[in-house]
């Protein structure tokens, strides 16, 4: 077989429709276009926007509003009644806090929340506290190690 004797599949290719090439043809005359009317002329046709003249859907529809920040913070909320199970003198760090369950990933950054009671000194490590956890925490004679939001560990 040579270059020269390829040849498409029989009636894989169709011939081009001549339209306005005459009465005989088939399609003479008005060329398939219905008689007179905006989609009969030369450069015709409505937009894709255009409903006839009714208000068209993309301006029926309300706006939206405002903007996503992209630099916004989604902190993970930990609460210290999550953190009251572990031993005295634990260090709690992300990957501890993912293995037990309470973070999805150790690279999410997380914020310890006040809610519940700890009574055990813990060294607990994150990205932000709230002044209720910090204190607990500090009170349980444990101690707070912020994170920086770049680095992990």
């Amino acid at each position: 077989m040579k270059l020269n004797d390829l040849r498409p599949d029989e009636g894989s290719r169709k011939k081009r429709k001549r339209v306005g090439r005459g009465i005989a043809a088939g399609q003479g005359k008005t060329a398939g276009r219905g008689t007179k009317g905006q989609k009969a002329r030369s450069g015709g046709g409505v937009a894709p926007y255009f409903e006839g003249g009714q208000l068209p859907l993309a301006r029926r529809l309300p706006y939206k509003r405002g903007f996503k920040n992209r630099n916004k913070i989604v902190y993970q909320p930990v609460n210290i009644r999550d953190l009251a199970g572990f031993e005295e003198g634990t260090e709690i760090n992300p990957v501890i806090l993912t293995v037990v369950g309470l973070l999805k990933s150790p690279d999410d950054p997380y914020v310890v929340l006040g809610d519940g009671d700890i009574d055990v000194a813990l060294v607990v490590k994150a990205h932000r506290f709230s002044k209720s956890a910090q204190e607990k925490i500090e009170k349980a004679g444990g101690r707070v190690e912020l994170l920086s939001l770049d680095s992990e560990s």
